[in-house]
């Protein structure tokens, strides 16, 4: 039976459950604050060069294929598979990269960092075994139904549980693993794919790295934005409405019960919403304070980021499309960012450059770089200060490390820090993907994808399960579908 379902927001997860419900026949109103779909997944032109201003990562393409045979269009999305996942730089001058070929990247490692072959395999073979054991279960289904529970899968994951070391962090599997402070900490970095601190988030947030290394890693041919504008396009074709520049100021609820957005543009009735927005945003600005889910919302929020876009008039030989900058202590710089609550002065610099794989990006002989640092999320509420002084932290590091005089090559600059993605994105304090993964309750009981105490009431998005970032994203937005299929 056809329903009609508005949809609050058109990130990635919005956008693919777009795609999802209009497929199977509903009425679909997508309602955007903005003047453009995307949410974080966006981009520019700032004078010369273009740039994704969001997610830099692109895994699991499978996805987006799926999305497509879904819709039932003759469209193709079209990306690269890279021979390079990652070059890493230390401050000691040791350099490294990471191959998706397993024999060639347990190599680097062996030979860059005297760690054995053998201990790099065993990580790679633990992180795909926690995804064989828990990845349909966590990621592709609700955790909140029993039902999902009683099943083979599940059974298995529970005779093996042991395997998961569910009781220690993802430092304390990597440190024991291997000796080298080095390799620990390119282990480690797959926290901040979710947000989380390597040394409280729980091992299991190593199948992260399962995604890149085992399964592969890719780039859109035409930039990270290319995956908006191809689900987008999708959706349109399959008749579903966008409402741009409208912002959702209440959900409108009956006896318990979901019947409608009030917006800046007036009031939209619906039998069925789905929010795409942050959850603490919704629960603390869309919906009666009654329903307000204390417990969860309480919980420690994910990183944020400060991030830098360069126009660079000059190529670096020696980058490639990712590149991470290390600092010279991991923990000490975790400690700084969860614990003090502010950037280390020697952060970890990540440095991506769409142009290396579409040179349309930059001019010719110039770069594209999209520079990014972790930062707590703001408390505040109030514009960002220190970022004049991380600025100079930067630049140094990149000086330091690369050998370099980078400001003389810097064409143009833009800055999107915590405070600006909160106003543009609604997330909370800018964090990046909701809650942080900082427990090893947190990493699994994030919110539900629909409200147990209001009717039709559904969520997707990073700040709900099964977590952030674009996979997940779109993950939720299927796990949020089926339900709606189930229950009509």
């Amino acid at each position: 039976m056809q329903k009609h379902i508005v949809i609050i927001g058109s990130g990635v997860a919005g956008l693919s459950a777009a795609v999802r419900l209009g497929a199977a026949g509903h009425k679909v109103t997508v309602v955007e604050a903005n003047d453009y779909v995307g949410g974080k997944l966006t981009a520019k032109m700032i004078g010369r060069y273009r740039f994704d201003l969001g997610p830099s990562v692109f895994t699991m393409p499978h996805l987006i294929e799926e999305l497509t045979k879904i819709s039932k269009q003759d469209a193709k999305f079209e990306y690269l598979t890279l021979d390079k996942i990652c070059n890493y730089f230390y401050e000691d001058g040791t350099t490294l990269t990471a191959y998706p070929d397993k024999e060639k990247f347990a190599t680097e490692v062996q030979n860059k960092l005297g760690e054995t072959k053998e201990s790099v395999y065993e990580q790679l073979k633990y992180s795909a075994t926690a995804y064989e054991l828990t990845g349909e279960l966590f990621m592709e289904q609700s955790l909140h139904k029993l039902s999902n529970f009683l099943n083979l899968k599940t059974a298995k994951a529970i005779l093996n549980i042991g395997k998961l070391k569910l009781n220690k962090t993802m430092n304390d599997v990597n440190s024991a693993r291997f000796k080298n402070k080095k390799t620990v900490q390119l282990f480690n970095r797959f926290a901040t794919y979710n947000g989380s601190n390597p040394y409280k988030a729980p091992a299991i947030i190593n199948i992260i790295s399962h995604l890149e290394h085992n399964i592969g890693a890719f780039a859109p041919k035409g930039g990270m934005h290319d995956i908006t504008m191809h689900l987008y396009n999708l959706s349109l074709k399959l008749g579903v409405e966008y409402k741009m520049n409208t912002r959702v100021t209440q959900i409108i609820t009956k006896n318990d019960t979901a019947i409608g957005v009030e917006t800046s543009n007036g009031e939209i009735k619906a039998d069925i919403i789905v929010s795409d927005a942050d959850i603490k945003h919704v629960y603390t600005k869309l919906l009666d304070k009654k329903y307000y889910p204390t417990k969860i919302l309480s919980q420690e929020k994910s990183l944020s980021a400060l991030i830098f876009y360069w126009g660079i008039k000059k190529e670096f030989k020696e980058l490639s499309l990712h590149n991470m900058l290390f600092s010279d202590d991991g923990q000490k710089e975790f400690n700084c960012v969860f614990g003090d609550k502010k950037p280390y002065h020697n952060p970890s610099t990540y440095i991506n450059i769409t142009s290396k794989v579409t040179p349309t990006d930059a001019p010719e002989g110039c770069e594209n770089w999209f520079v990014m640092i972790n930062v707590p999320h703001n408390t505040s509420g109030q514009p960002i200060e220190y970022v004049q002084e991380m600025r100079k932290h930067i630049v140094a590091k990149i000086n330091r490390v690369l050998k370099t005089d980078i400001e003389q090559y810097i064409e143009v600059e833009e800055v999107l820090d915590p405070y600006l993605i909160e106003q543009r994105t609604s997330s909370a304090g800018g964090s990046l993907y909701g809650n942080s993964s900082n427990n090893k309750y947190a990493a699994f009981l994030r919110h539900a994808n629909n409200s147990s105490k209001i009717k039709n009431m559904y969520f997707c998005g990073g700040s709900v399960h099964p977590g952030g970032g674009i996979p997940l994203g779109m993950l939720s937005a299927k796990i949020v579908s089926e339900m709606i299929a189930e229950k009509n």
